[in-house]
């Protein structure tokens, strides 16, 4: 399979470095900047979801899409949660794969400012550099995955505006149709960075049952940032 990817990729212009094993992968992606990193979950030694937690931890924010055998909700939630930005199952199309990798190159591309109203966005405390592509709240640097940074970039760019899961996942991750539950997943992860209380978030609004905007600066402002809102 790994053959196969590579040329494929290679086909496709891309430079590609394989590893066999995690440990190997380990060391590969430490003294490299990958642009995309295409990660088995069941790789020899070291897990793929375990090696991907050593790196999100030490501040790498590499895009990164997952595969594995096991396509159970779950499998892939704890994929999504661990800090992978994609999760393909197998067996899936090597062209498909491909398609993937473009289409997350693509997304950091357009969020590097061309799709944002402003290189510079503030909603209240928080300030987005989407030249940098780099989000501070408080002062305080945030360790965002690439596509927790297109997330949040996107709706902060649009604060006061409501958009379904069904809609992020098309403007945001570029899909047509997909899990849902991965628009759930990273908000959660996005909560957990930027809330002083996820549970009772003032800035990402849940707005229904399938909604979610940003807060308005006015209503940061003036401490009246609705909780429970309706659809």
């Amino acid at each position: 399979m790994a053959e196969v990817l590579l040329a494929y990729l290679g086909r496709a212009g891309y430079q590609v470095t394989w590893s066999a094993d995690g440990s190997q992968a380990a060391q590969v992606w430490q003294r490299t900047v990958p642009d995309v990193v295409i990660l088995d979950i069941m790789l020899p030694g070291l897990s793929g979801l375990e090696l991907l937690r050593r790196r999100r931890r030490s501040g790498d924010h590499a895009a990164v899409i997952m595969l594995s055998a096991r396509g159970e909700e779950e499998d892939r939630l704890v994929g999504l949660e661990t800090g992978a930005d994609d999760y393909v199952v197998k067996p899936f199309s090597p062209r498909e794969l491909v398609l993937r990798v473009e289409a997350l190159l693509r997304r950091t591309e357009r969020l590097g400012g061309a799709q944002l109203v402003n290189s510079r966005l503030e909603v209240g405390e928080l300030i987005i550099d989407a030249a940098a592509r780099e989000a501070r709240y408080q002062g305080r640097l945030l360790a965002l995955t690439m596509r927790e940074f297109d997330l949040l970039a996107f709706l902060a760019g649009r604060a006061g505006q409501t958009f379904s899961k069904d809609e992020l996942l098309r403007r945001v991750w570029g899909w047509d149709f997909g899990d849902t539950s991965t628009v759930t997943v990273h908000v959660r992860r996005l909560r957990e960075k930027i809330e002083a209380d996820p549970s009772d978030p003032r800035l990402v609004l849940t707005v229904g049952r399938s909604g979610y905007r940003m807060a308005r600066a006015d209503e940061l402002a003036s401490g009246a940032v609705p909780t429970d809102l309706p659809t």
